[in-house]
């Protein structure tokens, strides 16, 4: 049997994924959690053999947790299962150690097959997607502009955004030059757009 945990923050969605998989002769969903930030512990204590995870979850996101339960816990595959099929995610899972990445209207036996062959250490990854990642190439952005972008989504002045990350003012407003100009854009408010679309951040 292969042991599944699944990580959603919606009940229902996890309850229907897991319904599908149980109907499986050789799938066992042996734990479901609803944040990020308790995958590990769920795997570690189920002795899960693949984690199917969501990527917008509260506590951490699926790739955070994907890159945690590599590092805690690297027997146990992942497989994102995510509504939001975006490039920039899928390279991040990869990065993260996922070695599946699939959307969530994949059909049950899709969704299944997908299951079976990460836990026997292929890579799966959803094909259209696949195609959109290659063609819109990497993430231009460096690590402390997606930073510097993710505190700035709220809207808050510049000198708030440096206050909240230990930097200056005058730091904060290269970052966001700098991203504004990477994204083609025109205002910081554009930039985060562009990066959310393309799953930057």
């Amino acid at each position: 049997m292969i042991r599944v945990l699944l990580a959603d923050d919606q009940a229902l969605v996890r309850g229907a994924i897991a319904a599908l998989l149980e109907l499986e002769g050789d799938i066992e969903v042996v734990a479901q959690v609803g944040r990020g930030d308790q995958v590990v512990t769920a795997a570690t204590e189920s002795m899960a053999d693949v984690a199917m995870l969501d990527i917008e979850m509260p506590g951490l996101d699926g790739i955070e947790a994907a890159a945690q339960l590599q590092r805690d816990m690297p027997s146990c595959r992942v497989l994102i299962v995510t509504t939001f099929g975006r490039p920039g995610y899928l390279r991040r899972a990869l990065e993260a150690g996922a070695t599946g990445f699939m959307v969530k209207d994949a059909p049950a036996a899709t969704l299944a097959e997908a299951v079976r062959r990460v836990h026997a250490g292929l890579r799966v990854v959803d094909p259209d997607l696949a195609v959109e990642s290659l063609s819109s190439g990497t993430n231009p952005l460096s690590n402390r502009e997606r930073e510097v972008l993710r505190a700035a989504r709220d809207g808050a002045p510049v000198r708030e955004v440096a206050k909240r990350m230990f930097l200056s003012p005058g730091t904060v407003r290269n970052h966001l030059s700098s991203a504004i100009g990477k994204t083609g854009t025109q205002t910081r408010a554009e930039a985060i757009q562009v990066a959310e679309a393309n799953g930057w951040l």
